[in-house]
């Protein structure tokens, strides 16, 4: 594994804490995670959107323009809830990493 993989690795391992410490254990059934996901996919989107297109952005006023470091930091999420995900069908079926 390469430097720069090793540092978003370890981004996305701090979401991951951050989203545990914010809902505690989540265990959903794999189609509710299919839709935080998707949920998560469609902020990235935003972000990158609103990036290319600001005239679309209606919260720029208040927030300032979008920038690649606020779609980086959605993918980021998006990363993390694929990992919960994971880690929750493990759990689930009881299965640990092979």
């Amino acid at each position: 594994m390469g430097e720069a993989t090793a540092v978003v690795l370890a981004e996305v391992g701090a979401e991951r804490q951050r989203q545990d410490a914010r809902w505690g254990q989540q265990d959903h059934a794999p189609e509710v995670w299919l839709m935080v996901l998707a949920e998560e996919v469609g902020e990235a989107n935003q972000a990158a959107f609103e990036h290319l297109f600001p005239r679309f952005d209606k919260h720029a006023a208040q927030r300032g323009p979008r920038s690649p470091a606020d779609y980086r930091r959605e993918l980021v999420q998006v990363a993390a809830v694929a990992v919960a995900a994971i880690e929750s069908l493990d759990r689930q079926s009881g299965s640990a990493p092979s």
